[in-house]
């Protein structure tokens, strides 16, 4: 099959970067033949893909010119779509009439804020799409991470049809329950929506966490405002067990967090370790006694969290966004109501001071995450979404997608962790 893969990046990144070229490299392995229409190089592992993405067409110049040669010259089976935000490229490819996937990582597509969580707030949006974002929640003006004046403008009209434009592509490809309901709530046809969870990283078979006296708490992601880390150290100071907390990344949020951890005298206690390779994240699993997952914003699926239990570690977070797809409270860690200091500080407090109880939700995250994200599963998944993707399109019909009895067992998961469900 000819895949041609759409991203706004080419080279490694973040997560959705890491996505695209791990499913792409394993599909080019099983012998399909993978392509790129892509944006500006990251100057990160640019050769890897390179040797990937066999065929590659950049988008410099005019964008729809760009995006018909690619189409012309790698005669794609199926269009697989990443981020994109350039809504010529988008409009391109729904006119071309060539079959379409559109792999949903966050909330861009259907909120004008990006990130469905209001900044000074911090309450989490609930709305579909609607003048309310311009009116009521102010979303027309946003911050400017591209540098330069602070603000920018975000048009109410092209994001509307942004969504219309993504209502036309015959799959949708979300990661969890909840991103799934928030397409339902734009105006998706749930016909065409279909749940693939990314699959973590392999995890070491033989590394476990010695659970020792050292009471470990680790946090490890982006320090940003969304992701709650202040939150997080509030909770602590209500901790009552003796502990050691390592926080490990960076962020723009990162100077207030170790000023706040300084006022709320836990300094001695709380260490910020900046960014690490992944190898040495293994020293800390080793002593780890419970993972901490702050987020306050809505994550689509948190993949930090499927990644720890491959060692067998408990997580404790916060009930956000996708997270309780795969955090089922009391089994494999502790889902905590939103914002809640001291429910999050008690659960801590119990896995401190319970190891035995900590190592059982842990054996049960592994279990969980080795039966229900399984990488060669993954795969095969994704290749018979292709092929449904090829078969809407030339139907002008659905023959796949979420049908009743999918929906119920998506339902049942809470209860019954032994499904692995990585589809819908």
């Amino acid at each position: 099959m000819n895949i041609l893969y759409v991203h706004e990046r080419f080279g490694s990144l973040a997560g959705a970067e890491a996505n695209a070229f791990i499913t792409a490299t394993e599909l080019a392995g099983r012998g399909h033949h993978i392509g790129i229409l892509h944006g500006p190089g990251t100057g990160k592992n640019e050769d890897g893909w390179s040797r990937t993405f066999v065929e590659r067409f950049a988008l410099n110049g005019d964008a729809i010119s760009r995006t018909r040669e690619a189409l012309a010259k790698f005669q794609p089976d199926v269009v697989y779509v990443h981020k994109m935000a350039d809504l010529d490229v988008i409009q391109t490819l729904v006119d071309s009439g060539v079959p379409l996937a559109r792999m949903v990582h966050d909330h861009d597509i259907y909120c004008m804020r990006s990130y469905k969580y209001h900044y000074f707030s911090r309450q989490i949006c609930t709305r579909a799409a609607s003048l309310y974002c311009v009116l009521g929640c102010g979303a027309c003006v946003v911050k400017n991470n591209s540098g330069g004046f602070p603000l920018k403008w975000v048009s109410y009209r092209a994001k509307q049809r942004e969504i219309a434009l993504n209502r036309r592509f015959h799959r949708m490809v979300v990661v969890t329950r909840y991103m799934r309901d928030e397409l339902l709530k734009n105006g998706f046809d749930a016909n065409r929506i279909e749940i693939h969870a990314p699959v973590p990283r392999m995890g070491d078979p033989e590394l476990r966490s010695s659970f020792s006296d050292r009471n470990l708490i680790l946090y490890a992601g982006q320090i940003i405002r969304g992701k709650g880390v202040d939150v997080l150290l509030e909770s602590l100071a209500k901790v009552k067990s003796k502990f050691e907390c390592i926080i490990l990344g960076d962020g723009n949020h990162k100077a207030y967090c170790e000023e706040l951890s300084r006022k709320l005298g836990l300094a001695d206690r709380v260490h910020f370790k900046g960014f690490i390779p992944q190898e040495e994240l293994k020293a800390y699993y080793r002593e780890c006694s419970v993972v901490a997952l702050s987020s306050v914003w809505p994550e689509p699926i948190a993949t930090i969290g499927l990644e720890v239990m491959r060692y067998a570690l408990p997580v404790v977070a916060f009930d956000a966004g996708g997270i309780k797809d795969w955090l089922i409270d009391g089994h494999n860690g502790h889902l905590v109501p939103w914002m809640d200091r001291a429910a999050f500080a008690s659960r801590l407090d119990d896995l401190l001071q319970d190891k035995a109880k900590a190592k059982e939700l842990g054996e049960n995250g592994l279990k969980l995450v080795s039966e229900r994200y399984d990488f060669p599963t993954y795969i095969a998944d994704l290749e018979s979404m292709f092929e449904r993707t090829q078969v809407a399109c030339l139907s002008r019909g659905e023959t796949g997608g979420v049908t009743d009895t999918q929906n119920s067992a998506l339902e049942s998961q809470a209860t019954r962790p032994q499904l692995r469900g990585v589809t819908a």
